[in-house]
């Protein structure tokens, strides 16, 4: 008789990594419209830290356990209805945690087949691109010859932007420490340059921000038509940061626009087919096991990260 329950990661209070913890929780049921995935790896991503942390209270309630996780790579169990096939190798995310399992069910229309010759640590190192994608296409609306600067350009959302800004046909000047400067320019970037001490930077048409603070400073660079885009936010002084944005947002010229990423089938798709055309390329910083969860986020934490840091479900 199947198995009803698995493994998983949950945590029973707010604090360091070492709240997240291995244990049994039942295997979930697809209902309608959703697909039963076998999961095989899932990436770390900030926002996750600053949840298990308790620094998005009271956003994140009080109500424990709760489980971490929010995008996969794993193997079709239940396709329902979908158009997915047992056994299909797909990836995808949502905004439910809970990825970090042995088993997750999602909604078939934030699923897509993994491009080929990716495996799944590979693929999920990606998924991150798809806030990438939303930035500088749909909101950013970056056009070929723009200059583009990416804070970040090695990081978990920039080494991804960083390839597709050259893609676009952009002037990519991408921001990063030291010794990722030989990466950056690996990944596309035309100018790498260490963030702590840039010199004159000039201006730019488009401005991808994924650290999250001091943006008006990097506003300031925009050109009379640029356009800036912040997908992180300074949680220290949350309210001032957000207020920036908004009071900006609106501006006809020099604006400042925020988002959260929303992975969907048809952005999935665009990724893909980034990644077929040999443009867009993975990179994974360091692999863990899921027992090692705590691991992963400490990592992660302690920045310096080149690409993704990644989980494994099964290791080997």
């Amino acid at each position: 008789m199947p198995s009803t329950s698995m493994r998983a990661i949950t945590y029973d209070r707010y604090g360091p990594p070492e709240v997240l913890r291995e244990t049994t929780v039942p295997k979930p049921v697809p209902g309608p419209g959703e697909v039963l995935v076998r999961v095989l790896a899932l990436s770390v991503n900030g926002g996750e830290l600053s949840l298990r942390s308790g620094k998005l209270l009271p956003f994140s309630g009080k109500r424990f356990p709760k489980r971490i996780g929010l995008d996969l790579a794993g193997e079709v169990v239940e396709p329902g209805t979908s158009r997915f096939a047992v056994g299909d190798l797909v990836w995808g995310g949502g905004r439910q945690m809970g990825t970090a399992a042995e088993y997750h069910v999602m909604a078939a229309g934030r699923l897509d087949h993994v491009p080929a010759g990716l495996n799944p640590a590979e693929a999920v190192s990606l998924l991150a691109g798809i806030t990438a994608i939303t930035a500088l296409r749909d909101k950013a609306h970056l056009k070929p010859g723009e200059r583009l600067l990416v804070r970040g350009a090695t990081g978990g959302v920039g080494f991804v932007a960083t390839q597709l800004g050259k893609a676009m046909g952009a002037h990519v000047t991408g921001l990063a420490s030291a010794k990722n400067l030989e990466l950056a320019r690996e990944l596309g970037a035309d100018v790498a340059l260490d963030y702590r001490n840039p010199g004159q930077l000039g201006k730019f048409d488009v401005v991808l921000d994924t650290v999250g603070h001091d943006m008006g400073e990097f506003r300031r660079m925009l050109a009379p038509r640029g356009r800036m885009v912040a997908i992180a936010f300074d949680l220290e002084h949350a309210v001032r940061t957000v207020g920036y944005v908004a009071a900006n947002s609106l501006r006809p010229t020099r604006w400042v626009r925020g988002f959260s990423g929303n992975p969907k089938a048809d952005l999935l798709a665009d990724m893909r087919r980034w990644v077929d055309a040999g443009l867009v390329r993975p990179l994974v910083d360091r692999v863990f096991p899921l027992a090692d969860m705590a691991g992963a986020h400490r990592a992660l934490e302690e920045g310096g990260v080149r690409g993704k840091v990644v989980v494994s479900v099964y290791p080997g």
